[in-house]
């Protein structure tokens, strides 16, 4: 490429299925409010502006965590989201959550779509082949565009098996300068976009290690970057999460490298009006379950989220809930990040399919003292790891019934101060009775005698509705950094 031209890049990442308006947190001074934000509807708007003001130079990727996260999504497997995704007109994507549903199932989805699903971190364990390909490439005038995706690396490490039955994953950082030469010295990009869902710390230090990514797109860890950071020459942003926000990258190019750009986050606010083409969709997937997802089952005195990484008032509710039902005192759930605001008020059944959309089993086992410590420093470390690449997760686990105290800057193994089990200090030799959701909440290699109730977590909370009539689930400072 030898003239300069204009390109603007845009970026949702971990919308999360979230297919109309909901609530989102925003931090004000010392306080949260919260705005009714987001719906693909109102996405398609912004995306289909952008392009009429640029005269069609615009690429629309997706950093994933898109499949799944609701009910709509979980019920349909999916599948509700091909039609809008596919008006969206997105250029490619990368994954997350969406192997939820079993990478077979989620090959099929795959096929359905009007863009690729880029991974150059996701093998066969037979063939040790690529299961997506690793890049695709764009033409928008005489400037050609590379796009390098990372899938999440945890999705066979820490999430439940079948999500990862026959692959596996890597973290992808070993393999990205191989493409990044293959784009350059033999497809003769211009420009390398490298569209990721390993995590805003991960990705840093990535940019950091790989020369060569021009613009770097972030996923997983749900930051609001209103600034872009430019780290070893590369760009890189992240636009929240829920599809409340909408990145834009302005970019001037000149003789095929980047000479100025301008970054943008846009809050999708309830004011834009909603593509109607795209709002059509949403209401037909919608039709048959909007009067069962909108019957109130309850209220909550607490305003319910999952926007701090130490504890969320949001599971303190469903925490309380799975104590209710199992009889057990300690509660486990994992430290998820999704899950749309609930604020104070009526609760209606959609909001407890937003907060636990798989629905899992409400367990039960015996885990002794020892392992609970253990069990809680390997989460601290994989939340605070110096070493961004070790981190594997959302946010620290969820936890009632118990009491620590932590040093976030102590090494591995070594940062829990003082262990209290419901209020007593904990006794290594003693076994405990506990009660969890997933194998994220209490991981298979901890405690022993795991038995699943007859019970599933929606229907664990609906009883707590039930009995208990309204939630108040307040932060009680169950994990503490000193």
């Amino acid at each position: 490429m030898s003239k300069s031209m204009n390109l603007t890049i845009l970026q949702i990442n971990d919308t999360h299925s979230y297919f109309k308006l909901h609530n989102e947190l925003f931090w004000v001074g010392d306080r949260a409010v919260y705005k009714k934000s987001g719906g693909y509807a109102r996405i398609a708007t912004i995306f289909r502006e952008v392009k009429n003001e640029k005269n069609g130079k615009v690429i629309v990727l997706d950093n994933g965590d898109t499949l799944h996260g609701t009910f709509l999504a979980v019920n349909s497997k999916g599948e509700a989201l091909v039609p809008i995704l596919n008006e969206l007109a997105l250029d490619a994507m990368t994954a997350h959550w969406e192997f939820a549903y079993g990478p077979d199932k989620l090959r099929g989805i795959v096929d359905k779509l009007n863009f690729p699903m880029l991974a150059i971190n996701c093998y066969y364990k037979k063939s040790n082949k690529l299961v997506f390909p690793a890049f695709h490439i764009i033409e928008i005038d005489d400037l050609r565009v590379g796009i390098i995706g990372i899938a999440a690396t945890i999705v066979d490490k820490t999430m439940p098996k079948n999500f990862s039955k026959g692959i596996y994953f890597t973290l992808g950082n070993k393999e990205l300068p191989k493409y990044i030469r293959q784009l350059r010295e033999s497809e003769k990009v211009d420009l390398i976009i490298v569209l990721s869902h390993l995590g805003y710390p991960q990705e840093f230090k990535l940019a950091k290690e790989v020369d060569g990514i021009d613009v770097l797109l972030s996923g997983h860890t749900h930051n609001r970057l209103y600034e872009a950071v430019v780290v070893n020459g590369s760009i890189l942003m992240q636009s929240g999460c829920h599809g409340s926000f909408v990145g834009r990258l302005d970019l001037e190019v000149k003789n095929g490298r980047i000479h100025k750009f301008q970054h943008k986050l846009i809050k999708v606010e309830e004011s834009i009006k909603p593509d109607p083409t795209v709002d059509s969709i949403v209401n037909k997937a919608l039709d048959n379950h909007r009067n069962m997802l909108s019957v109130i089952i309850g209220k909550t005195k607490t305003a319910l989220n999952r926007n701090q990484v130490m504890e969320s008032t949001m599971d303190n509710f469903l925490l309380q809930g799975l104590i209710e039902v199992s009889g057990e005192t300690i509660a486990f759930s994992n430290g998820w990040r999704y899950g749309a605001p609930v604020v104070a008020g009526p609760i209606v059944l959609n909001d407890l399919w937003n907060i636990i959309p798989t629905n899992p089993k409400v367990s039960i086992c015996k885990i002794t003292g020892a392992d609970l410590w253990d069990m809680m420093e390997e989460n601290l470390e994989r939340t605070f790891s110096c070493d961004p690449y070790k981190q594997m997760g959302g946010y620290v686990k969820r936890c009632l019934g118990l009491n620590i105290y932590f040093k976030l800057e102590n090494p591995e193994g070594k940062r829990i101060q003082e262990f209290f089990v419901n209020g007593k200090r904990v006794n290594g030799s003693k076994t405990y009775s506990v009660c969890f959701v997933t194998t994220q909440g209490v991981p298979e290699k901890y405690g022993k005698d795991r038995e699943s109730l007859e019970i599933n977590a929606i229907s664990a909370l609906e009883e707590y509705l039930e009995k208990n009539k309204s939630v108040s689930a307040e932060l009680k400072r169950i994990i503490v950094p000193i």
